[in-house]
């Protein structure tokens, strides 16, 4: 049972760590805040990373995400991959040289967010984009997770990832994760933590890839599962890398409130939102086949509503209503681990709200609904 330091409420919905209800965030949003802020200092602290994206006015310009990090002499950027220092930024990872990840071969078909229309799981695309007219059976997926991320979200399924940054191990040239791509792997997915703060790494890795399995004549789809969070330039270099070889963009649009997503994420969420529009009004209509852009989203139960979805459905409608939109199950983990998970009342709430502006609605993960 969780309290709000706001109202004082009491409600199994509340987190109890958080200490900041829903209603309150949508309401009160300073008070929300600030008590959110203290959180995520304290839980970012144990990994030494930054409390919040610096923004030292005299500190140097990152530019690697949208956070627009500006590093202090002696400071780290929010990814915790950046360091000033005496006045030179150097990157401990994210670079061509250096990527802080681990990877793993995943057979097809995978339980990645996709798989209800992706050419490895469906044979969507055939024979341009798949191997086969069905499943890819016999075939891998190269699961890249990186170890680094350009969000703070308390719910995080992944949180591991933080042990990573900190410890800045493994870590692999994106040469050296290419030459994993062996003749039986059709898809790489880049994902984490997120490759919004190792884009240089994966794009470098997606090139070397790509251009050896041109010359064998292979197919090699290019995914990316992302919050969306970098600068437009690498973003719509990421998706016309998907376009071109059959994958497919998976963003989490994990809030539409801004505000909630700043006490939940630690930033905001406008770049996703941006650059989710941005490819979808570019690139979705020119490969009907396949999908190229598809979203995300975890019910958290207490915070992630069906108001939070009915807005994230309207506005991806507005794009395009053929876009497909996954909603996921949540499990308690990290920070906000004594919520319950999804329930099958909030996921068919959130399920007709969605499809009430959009053709295509999967409720994902549904083993653990209660």
């Amino acid at each position: 049972m969780g309290r709000c330091l706001v109202c004082r409420s009491e409600s199994p919905l509340i987190a109890s760590q958080l200490g900041v209800c829903l209603k309150c965030i949508r309401e009160k949003p300073e008070e929300s805040l600030e008590i959110a802020r203290c959180i995520h200092a304290d839980t970012r602290n144990a990994f030494k990373l930054p409390p919040a994206p610096p923004k030292d006015p005299d500190g140097l310009p990152c530019g690697l995400c949208a956070n627009e990090c500006r590093i202090g002499k002696g400071g780290k950027g929010f990814c915790g991959l950046v360091l000033n220092s005496n006045g030179i930024l150097n990157r401990l990872g994210g670079t061509p040289e250096k990527g802080v990840l681990e990877w793993y071969y995943d057979p097809i078909p995978t339980n990645c967010v996709a798989w209800w229309f992706c050419p490895g799981c469906t044979g969507a695309g055939y024979p341009k984009y798949a191997y086969k007219p069905g499943v890819e059976e016999g075939y891998v997926n190269l699961a890249v997770f990186y170890g680094s991320c350009s969000f703070d979200c308390l719910f995080c399924q992944n949180w591991h990832f933080r042990e990573m940054s900190q410890n800045l191990r493994p870590v692999m040239s994106a040469a050296e994760l290419a030459s994993k791509v062996e003749r039986n792997v059709s898809c790489i997915c880049f994902f984490g933590g997120d490759p919004s703060t190792q884009m240089m790494h994966a794009l470098e890795t997606s090139r070397i890839a790509l251009e050896e399995a041109e010359e064998g004549k292979r197919i090699l789809r290019i995914c990316w599962e992302s919050n969306g969070n970098m600068p437009r330039s690498l973003v719509l270099k990421a998706a016309e890398l998907s376009l071109n070889s059959g994958g497919v963009v998976k963003f989490d649009i994990k809030t539409w409130d801004e505000n909630l997503s700043r006490v939940l994420c630690g930033v905001s969420n406008k770049a996703t939102l941006d650059n989710f529009k941005e490819i979808g009004e570019r690139f979705f209509r020119q490969r009907p086949e396949v999908p190229v852009l598809t979203a995300s989203t975890l019910l958290v139960p207490g915070y992630v509503d069906e108001i939070e979805v009915e807005n994230i459905a309207r506005f991806i409608a507005e794009i395009d209503p053929e876009i497909p939109y996954t909603l996921l199950a949540f499990y308690p983990q990290y920070v906000m681990d004594d919520l319950p998970t999804t329930s099958w009342r909030q996921a068919k709430e959130c399920y007709n709200k969605a499809k009430k502006y959009l053709k295509k609605v999967r409720i994902g993960n549904i083993h653990l609904l209660s």
